[in-house]
């Protein structure tokens, strides 16, 4: 993390012409996630991460329940570190481990999803960990 990654303007039209000008975005190793160019909303706050609201909606569900990491990771078919990068927002899940988890919280997919919407509209959270993960 903290390289400098080019990405360019325009495409090349054709095969072997010269390509444009690119732009360089360069990010400090020890910029913090906040001082990362972000779209914001109207009050100026961050807007949340939709890896941050899933995984908080799954911890506040999980936390009504009074279930524990185990037993939830156990349930789903997922391991409980991984479970828990979930919560912490540290993991993008794909639409099969949300499923897992939703349905070993007993959730549907569309029960979750309105969860989720009502937790981006009534509360704005700051980003835990990096706002752009690189392959």
């Amino acid at each position: 993390m903290g390289d400098v990654i080019a990405f360019p303007l325009h495409r090349v039209a054709a095969a072997g012409a010269t390509p444009p000008v690119q732009q360089v975005i360069s990010t400090i190793p020890s910029a913090a996630p906040a001082e990362l160019s972000r779209p914001s909303q109207p009050a100026g706050k961050p807007t949340p991460l939709w890896r941050e609201v899933t995984g908080g909606v799954l911890r506040a569900e999980r936390h009504r329940q009074r279930r524990t990491l185990a037993q939830v990771a156990e349930r789903s078919g997922m391991s409980v570190q991984y479970l828990s990068e979930l919560e912490r927002g540290r993991k993008e899940a794909s639409s099969e481990m949300l499923a897992a988890a939703c349905g070993a919280l007993g959730l549907t997919l569309g029960e979750f999803a309105r969860h989720c919407a009502q937790s981006m509209s009534s509360v704005s959270v700051s980003p835990s960990g990096p706002v752009l993960l690189a392959a």
